[in-house]
């Protein structure tokens, strides 16, 4: 179904070509009545341009609101102090999920409770104040295969 401008939703495509998977448990689930369901959250803006949010199992629902994890990240990393991150929705009772972000900050900075606060609202000016991380932790390194492709999922398993 179409959403109006502003909302985001799951892309699903309708074409010549797209994926099937024949004798897979997964043709039940990625194709539905001809449309590939892609696994993409997007956002339609105002002049019709679609924009990429999320993967939809990693799009973090909070109170309501969809919260694309990249588009947090890419607003931390617009910060001086910040030389990677990851952004994850982890389970709240009262939330649904809370927008929580580990973050390997540059060699020299100190991480502590006055540098998450000023995290927090740079990200709030950056995009939206309902966007904001509102668990903060610092780490050493980010879990990675081998490949260096992020394992968000071990994130989620040791908060």
């Amino acid at each position: 179904q179409p959403l109006p401008a502003g909302q985001v939703g799951a892309l699903a495509v309708k074409g010549p070509t797209g994926c099937k998977y024949l004798d897979d448990a997964r043709q039940a689930t990625y194709v539905q009545n001809g449309w590939n369901l892609t696994g993409d959250a997007y956002q339609v803006d105002d002049e019709g341009q679609f924009v990429y949010q999320a993967r939809t199992d990693d799009m973090i629902i909070t109170s309501g609101y969809n919260v694309g994890g990249p588009e947090v990240e890419d607003a931390l990393l617009k910060h001086p102090a910040v030389a990677e991150c990851a952004v994850v929705g982890l389970p709240d009772d009262e939330r649904g999920q809370v927008v929580s972000a580990f973050v390997v900050l540059r060699a020299g900075v100190e991480g502590d409770a006055a540098l998450v606060r000023v995290l927090q609202e740079h990200v709030k000016a950056t995009i939206a104040p309902y966007k904001y991380p509102r668990q903060v932790q610092f780490v050493s390194a980010l879990p990675k295969t081998d490949t260096g492709k992020l394992q968000r999922f071990r994130l989620k398993e040791n908060s």
